[in-house]
């Protein structure tokens, strides 16, 4: 009968409530602005598609596909926003703020049209944001 109290002690810390403390959803690993720019590539992708060819239901395909692919990378880089980056990362680099209100217009901007320099603007912004992410990272 001595089993049954040590068993049920081990469940009770097993099963008791505790606190944790983080500060993102998961463990920083699990964010990279390469998500953005893999659809951003998408993005750019559909447009010279697009722009090369004659058959409006294949056009009609590539504009739908892109204008998801730009959405997505608006989420990308909202998480990244708002979950990753803390004020000591503003801190450091002043234009953060500015460079995630372009690049997300940017995505906007690329739903709007099937010009690929926009798609090119817009990967520029990501490989700025990319640069500062991996500083923050080293930190």
């Amino acid at each position: 009968m001595r089993i049954l109290p040590a068993l049920l002690s081990a469940l009770d810390r097993f099963s008791a409530p505790v606190t944790v403390h983080a500060h993102c959803d998961l463990p920083c690993g699990v964010y990279d602005p390469a998500q953005a720019r893999i659809e951003a590539e998408s993005v750019k992708g559909c447009m010279e598609k697009f722009n090369a060819s004659d058959d409006d239901v294949f056009k009609t395909r590539a504009v739908i596909i892109k204008e998801q692919r730009a959405e997505l990378v608006k989420h990308h880089l909202w998480v990244l926003w708002t979950d990753y980056f803390k004020p000591p990362h503003l801190e450091a680099h002043p234009n953060l703020h500015e460079l995630f209100w372009k690049a997300t217009k940017a995505a906007g901007a690329a739903k709007q049209t099937n010009d690929v320099a926009v798609a090119e603007d817009l990967l520029s912004q990501i490989a700025e944001i990319d640069k500062i992410f991996w500083e923050t990272k080293k930190a």
